[in-house]
């Protein structure tokens, strides 16, 4: 059983930064692939970063490229998402998940069902 929990959402203007956390269960945190999704009133849960295991490659969904950066440390086993340049069109429940170790060949990290686990979100809201 993976526990993640996330924190650090919040209201802030646009142009702001934030650093969305989640801490996560387990003694073998540094095997996991993670990944950040978010999900706006109405809208579908949508993809936002990755970060595979073992090599830490990332990957972005073209909004947040160049603004948001996903990052892991695996001693404290923490992922972040350190979010700048905020936009209106940010604001919605951020989610950490963990994808789920036998999918890992797939290419389909964007996919939120590969993913096993998942936390209970934090807001973001973003005023413009």
């Amino acid at each position: 059983q993976v526990q993640l929990v996330e924190s650090g959402g919040g209201l802030v203007q646009a142009g702001a930064s934030l650093r969305l956390s989640c801490a996560a269960s387990g003694r073998t945190f540094s095997t996991y692939a993670m990944g950040w999704f978010r999900q706006a009133p109405g809208k579908e849960r949508e993809f936002v970063a990755y970060m595979a295991s073992g090599d830490d490659n990332t990957y972005y969904t073209d909004s947040v490229k160049g603004r948001f950066t996903i990052s892991r440390d695996n001693a404290k086993n923490t992922l972040y998402l350190q979010m700048n340049s905020l936009k209106p069109e940010d604001t919605a429940v951020y989610y950490c998940a963990r994808r789920a170790p036998y999918l890992l060949g797939s290419r389909r990290y964007y996919y939120p069902g590969e993913y096993d686990y998942w936390g209970q979100g934090t807001q973001v809201t973003v005023s413009a």
